[in-house]
Order: C-alpha cells, then structure tokens, then sequence
C-alpha cells in the first residue's frame, strides 16, 4: 500500500509518507532477494524440505533464517496500511463503503498477480500456473477480510489476532483427505500447508490485524521518534520474552521439537503453516527492527537511502527480481541449484546491483503516473 500521510519529523515533503515504514519494507524485500537467490542458485535446496529445514553450518543457517522476517514484516506493514488508508479516506469524508471497496480492490489484485505472474514467474515463464496459491494471494486474501473490521477499536483488532492464534493450532489437528482436492485446497487456503499453498491465511490474517494494531501507535498515538522507539521495544521485548516461554515448554503453541536453548532448532519451528511461537517471535522482531529504523533515522539516515528507493515500490522488486531469478537460473540455467554460501551471496549482490536502478525508474515512473495498474503495483 502506498496511501500514507505525514507526521512530526517523519514527512516525506509534498508525497506524504512515513519513511520508516518504506524502509521497513525496503529491507523486508532485500532480504526476500536473498533467499529467492538462495533458492535458484544454492545446492542445498536439491536436499532441504522447506516445510522442515535442518542447516549443518551457521551460514546456511542464517541465510535461511533472516528471511523468516519477510512474511511477518508483509503481512504487518500490510494491515498497518490498511488501517491508515482506510481512517485517512474515512476522515476526509469519504464513505465507509468506498474507503472499503478500495481496500478490497487491491486485495484482489494481489490474488490475481498471484495467480498469473508470480507463478509462473518462478519457472521463468516457461508455463502458466494458476493452480498455485502463495505469499501474495495470502496478503491479499488477509487484506480483503482486514477491511470487515477496520473500523474496530484497537482492542478489539488485538483480540481477534490473538483469539486466530489460540484457535489456530486445534485447527491444524483436522483430518482431510488431501485426495479431495476441494477440500485441500480449502484447507491449505486458510488453516494449513501444503503444495497448494504455504500461507494459510488465518494465521496470517493474525498478524496483519496486530499490524493495523502497531499502526495506531506507530502513525497516530505516538508523535514522537522518542516514543515510537520506547514502547515499541517494550512491545517487541515482551512478545520475545512470550514466545520464549511457549517454546520452552514444548508444548501448546509448538510443532517442531528442539534440543536445547540456543540451538538451530530452537529457532527453526514451522513456518509453513507457522506455530504460536513462531508467529509471536517475528511478530517481536518486525517490531523491535521498526524501532532501529526509526534510531537510525534520528542519527544517520542516509544509511538508509537504498531501503527507501526499494520500499516506495516493494511489489515491484518482489515481482522482478523473482521473474529474473526464474529466466536466468531456473529456465536458461545459469547456477541452478549450483552454488554454495558464496555463490549465492555473489548471486545476491548482482541481482541487487540490477534491481535497485530499475526500481528507482519505477519508483518515478509511478509517482508520475495515473494509470490504474502502474498505481497498483
């Protein structure tokens, strides 16, 4: 989403956007870059089951696990815009109907740039699969079903996230016949994982309405830098120190065991579809990096400049870089599956190098321009 306003010391001249949000958003798709690079170019995804990864060593360890921030920080900055598009339109008179239908217009959107581009983008084109769900759909679908509720007070937002995530894992425990496509297809599409779909969207709907929750402090109740930073560390702390003690306890709220605190395991609980811990850990961290982005914001922004030129147009970098990742590795060849730690950093860079002028292009290209699609992507 792209519709935000300004607020003390975060104004982004006569566009109107809160940078640190864009930053926040740029990062969580390089790091996307990363791990699609990770996946077309690295050898060890010939033997990795992504539904239960095991590392032998820290670098491919953190290459896998820094990306575990992307689908949280999404799925996050996503209801943190809808809330703000949604009371912004609201409060200049528009009606409730129409500041909803805008919503929902873009919800479908992304189904339907799932269904076509991205899909068949992973192969490199070479065939079209709308057969597919995924992480785009998933936001989407969540972004649809947000705006049935936007207008809600926080409280209640925050206890429809935590009641999806408490109800969640009894979910998870239905039998189906994953024969009956219907029926996994159903499944997959909002309670479970599976080849249909890894973004169940319950689970992910959860952490879209605890972003719209972060967005009431982060764009409205906190008006300053110093305050945004407080208690966002308060808040990302405490879902750490939560999340810390369910997996501890190896049991409610977990499904991969772990062998001790500390361990690659103890980290790498299921992500597709994600456990209680899991959501409640990334939802700790989106938060505690949102307050460095703000730090660094406050001492050294031009830190920054590369996070701000990808996050202006995220879904952008997201659809190209995966369609170049897929026509040059995957369907020309090039280091498919090849590659180790190295090649697929060298991989990275490259792409990055690629993607970032083309994405300020874009960047200009959209702010110019009235186009319904191009304002969409």
């Amino acid at each position: 989403m792209d519709i935000t306003a300004g607020a003390p010391g975060i104004i982004r001249e006569k566009t109107q956007r809160f940078n640190f949000i864009d930053q926040f958003r740029g990062l969580v798709v390089i790091l996307m870059l990363l791990d699609h690079s990770s996946y077309f170019l690295n050898a060890a995804w010939q033997h990795i089951d992504p539904f239960d990864p095991l590392f032998g060593n820290w670098g491919q360890f953190i290459m896998r696990y820094v990306s575990y921030l992307c689908a949280p920080g999404f799925l996050m900055m996503n209801g943190a815009m809808v809330w703000w598009a949604y009371s912004r339109r609201t409060a200049k008179g528009i009606s409730d109907w129409n500041a909803r239908w805008h919503l929902i217009k873009r919800g479908l959107f992304l189904v339907l740039l799932q269904l076509t581009w991205v899909n068949s983008s992973w192969g490199g084109f070479s065939e079209f699969k709308p057969q597919y769900f995924g992480i785009i759909g998933c936001i989407g679908i969540s972004m649809i079903l947000l705006t049935l509720f936007i207008d809600t007070k926080w409280q209640v937002r925050l206890g429809i996230g935590l009641a999806i995530y408490l109800i969640h894992p009894f979910l998870l425990k239905i039998p189906y016949d994953s024969g009956n496509v219907w029926l996994r297809d159903l499944m997959q599409t909002f309670i479970d994982s599976g080849h249909f779909n890894k973004y169940p969207v319950l689970p992910w709907l959860a952490m879209s309405a605890l972003g719209s929750v972060m967005a009431e402090g982060w764009l409205k109740v906190w008006s300053s830098d110093k305050e945004k930073i407080k208690y966002s560390l308060i808040i990302g702390v405490g879902a750490i120190a939560l999340a810390t003690i369910i997996r501890m306890a190896r049991g409610f709220g977990n499904i991969f065991p772990f062998s001790n605190l500390g361990s690659y395991s103890f980290f790498m609980d299921q992500k597709y579809p994600p456990s209680l811990y899991h959501s409640l850990w990334f939802f700790g961290c989106v938060v505690l990096v949102i307050s460095a982005i703000i730090a660094i914001n406050k001492k050294a922004p031009k830190l920054l400049i590369a996070l701000d030129i990808v996050g202006i147009v995220p879904l952008f970098f997201y659809c190209v870089h995966i369609a170049l990742l897929g026509i040059f590795s995957k369907r020309i060849g090039l280091f498919y599956h090849q590659g180790t730690v190295l090649e697929t950093l060298l991989g990275f860079v490259i792409m990055f190098l690629i993607m970032l002028p083309l994405t300020k292009w874009f960047g200009g290209v959209k702010r110019r321009s009235k186009n319904f699609l191009i304002r969409m992507i």
